[in-house]
């Protein structure tokens, strides 16, 4: 009996049967993105499947044919509309997914052009439907996808309803025949209206902006796609005939706008490589604020010259690649819906996942805000679901993938009573979104919610009590009763009372208990004891933290109380006009609303706040436990330097702190807002401004470095407006 080969043609069998496997997955996925306009598979699995396909094919060249995916452009049309040629084959990109990459990319071109290929341009990677558009004499002839690079789909009806693809090109110098390339797409905040439309319609929504753009382009019905928000930037030309052809990149932009098509203007043109690798991390920061979806930056040769000597492979030009950034959407297993409680009652239903790594973290539970979220969403219990997690923002569903229902998926029913409680849910006023627990005073979720927020950095600051002892001390194990059962406890803690505490672990998300992965049991700890039964480092920090925070600011004391509506910036606004507590709980309404920044609604809120017992038992209990009431007298203002401006502070300014440096300007004056508008008198900008600066460029807003900052405090508005970087308004 012979041993079975472990090589066919020099290739081993293992190689063969994972690049025949890794093929069909390749191919299925595309005919679903291209054609169905239905993923199944995100797009970092495709990546890391095409990936693999390389890397086979480099160790082994006989294994990539005509016939392999890493040598075909795009998917097969599809069937529902005319086939056209293309004028130019519409080429995919290489992608590039670090630094290496492309630096290795940037050494060939400069190998093959026998010198430096550049200046480059760079251009954010619209995530939308590739797209052709024939001009002939300068009308709109024809427009069709870009199907497998050679033969794409009619859809020159559907892109005539497009808002600002222009059916006639303006000018006189317009080339005789020009076929334009482009992204059309959704906006990402009409993408998500759409999909509430569609849910309410009864059909399953889109899992992202770039499938209803395909979806919405491919609509049998033009009528149909005239009503939807479709979009669509150039990026490219294929054909140009009749008129003297532009010599870069660039100069075809420019051409293009004069002849009224949409073109970015978020491209730029740099000399080098360091100068690419800048543009590509800024958009990496600022990836969300175009109004569209991108993936990453397209880098390009502007010169068309070099580009001709560079050429392409069977599938890419060697000229420009597609930096690729890491993936902010993967899909994943939605296994439940739960709901959980906050500090102020709104019971929230969250998401509970197969965990899953996106965005560099895992990720197994994300908000769903409130039923009515989950019904506009569209998702069902046991959907298979696009996970989106933006850098440090929390985790979001966006929608279904509908394509891979089998039926056994169910709806999510919003619970009637408190799961922590038990008190029946309700609305506090007709038209709100939220359900909410009416037991404020003794819900143990409210409570625990509330001691965490009191314990954060802008209200209490107390270092020992982070949300595991929040929970301890608020919902210990049976039969020990909790020994804070409302805030008024917070500051006679003993260390005798923390000893014998142990607690079942909370999520900090969701306020659900966390369960042991080997006993499959509830994560119990005792917090406040060692092995020894001895206080612990933990229990020793709470009782010296919660001593001293008996002496924070009166507006840190105000934010500790969880009143509606009062943050921060309210909290210092009460605090600076009344200077303490008990002239606050004894203002009218008039007085309080009168307060700069107050006004009526979140007046009626404090006074309704102060009118309950138990919350002035809070006051008084923490009064009779040595917490400071009152601020120290106002100093007396100096010269109101800064009276009637208002300024914008962002980055980071050498020596000061952001609230330092708001209370420099508040102390001459003048006003401090969170966002740039308009009515912004300067932006004062220190190191890693970001997209404040951007949005001050654009309005025109004086802009203030460190240097100009001091001016502004020591000479007043008019010496700085002197030294102020002062940019023309869009």
């Amino acid at each position: 009996m012979t041993e079975p080969s472990t090589q066919v043609g020099g290739v081993p069998v293992a190689a063969l049967k994972r690049h025949a496997e890794l093929s069909e997955l390749v191919e299925d996925a595309r005919w679903r993105y291209y054609v169905l306009d239905q993923p199944t598979v995100s797009d970092a699995q495709f990546d890391e499947w095409f990936k693999e396909l390389l890397s086979l094919e480099e160790s082994h060249p006989s294994l990539q044919t005509p016939d392999s995916p890493t040598q075909k452009v795009g998917a097969p049309v599809s069937g529902d509309f005319a086939k056209v040629q293309h004028l130019a084959r519409m080429e995919s990109l290489d992608n590039a997914f670090d630094a290496d990459d492309m630096a290795a990319w940037a050494a060939r071109a400069e190998r093959l052009a026998e010198g430096d290929p550049g200046p480059y341009l760079c251009e954010l990677k619209i995530d939308g439907l590739a797209i052709a558009i024939v001009y002939r004499d300068g009308k709109l002839e024809r427009a069709a996808t870009r199907g497998d690079g050679r033969t794409g789909d009619d859809v020159t009806a559907n892109v005539r309803t497009i808002k600002g693809v222009p059916h006639r090109l303006k000018g006189d110098d317009v080339p005789s025949l020009v076929e334009v390339r482009g992204e059309v797409y959704i906006p990402v905040e009409d993408f998500k209206k759409l999909n509430e439309q569609l849910v309410e319609q009864g059909k399953p929504p889109f899992a992202n902006p770039r499938n209803s753009a395909a979806g919405t382009l491919r609509q049998k019905d033009p009528r149909i796609t005239a009503q939807r928000p479709l979009r669509m930037l150039v990026h490219g030309i294929g054909i140009w005939e009749g008129s003297a052809v532009p010599k870069a990149q660039s100069e075809v932009y420019d051409r293009l706008r004069e002849f009224g098509l949409p073109v970015s203007d978020l491209y730029k043109v740099v000399p080098g490589l360091t100068e690419v690798n800048e543009f590509i991390h800024y958009y990496e920061v600022h990836r969300h604020d175009p109004a569209y979806e991108i993936d990453g930056v397209v880098v390009k040769i502007d010169d068309f010259r070099t580009q001709r000597e560079l050429g392409s492979t069977s599938r890419a030009p060697r000229w420009a690649i597609a930096y690729k950034y890491p993936p902010e959407e993967v899909n994943t297993k939605l296994l439940d819906i739960q709901v959980g409680v906050g500090r102020t009652g709104r019971v929230t239903p969250y998401a509970v996942m197969e965990p899953v790594v996106v965005s560099g973290s895992t990720v197994e539970r994300a908000t769903l805000h409130n039923a009515a979220i989950v019904k506009k969403k569209g998702v069902l219990i046991g959907d298979t679901v696009v996970l989106r997690k933006a850098g440090d923002v929390i985790p979001e569903i966006v929608g279904p993938v509908a394509a891979l229902r089998d039926g056994s998926e169910r709806e999510f029913v919003m619970p009637t009573h408190c799961p922590e409680c038990g008190t029946e849910l309700a609305y506090e006023k007709e038209g709100d979104a939220d359900l909410r627990c009416p037991n404020a005073r003794s819900c143990p979720a409210q409570i625990r919610e509330r001691i965490y927020f009191a314990a954060g950095r802008r209200a209490l600051d107390i270092d020992g009590l982070g949300y595991v002892a929040a929970t301890a001390l608020t919902q210990p194990l049976p039969p020990q009763q909790p020994v804070v059962r409302t805030e008024a406890d917070l500051f006679d803690l003993t260390l005798e009372q923390l000893l014998p505490i142990k607690s079942v672990v909370r999520d900090q998300d969701t306020g659900l208990p966390k369960i042991d992965p080997k006993t499959g049991e509830q994560k119990v700890v005792s917090f406040f004891s060692n092995i020894n039964g001895e206080p612990s480092a933990n229990a020793r920090l709470l009782i010296e933290e919660l001593e001293r925070a008996k002496q924070v600011p009166l507006a840190q004391l105000l934010v500790a109380l969880s009143i509606r509506h009062v943050g921060p910036p309210t909290a210092r606004d009460l605090a600076g006009a009344m200077r303490s507590i008990d002239a606050i709980m004894n203002a009218s309404e008039e007085e309080l609303a009168a307060v700069e920044g107050i006004g009526p609604r979140v007046a009626a809120t404090i006074k309704e706040w102060f009118e309950v017992d138990w919350h002035r038992e809070i006051i008084e209990r923490w009064r009779a436990a040595g917490v400071r009431m009152e601020d120290e007298p106002a100093p007396e203002k100096g010269p109101q330097t800064l009276a009637g401006l208002t300024f914008v502070v962002t980055g980071t300014l050498e020596g000061y702190t952001r609230d330092a440096a708001k209370d420099e300007i508040e102390g001459r004056g003048g006003k401090v807002a969170s966002s740039v508008s308009k009515k912004t008198s300067f932006l004062v900008a220190g190191e890693n401004a970001g997209s404040k600066y951007d949005k001050a460029v654009s309005l025109g807003v004086p802009i203030l470095d460190g240097a100009g900052f001091e001016i502004l405090l020591k000479d007043g508005p008019d010496a700085a407006a002197e030294v102020a970087v002062t940019p023309e308004a869009e």
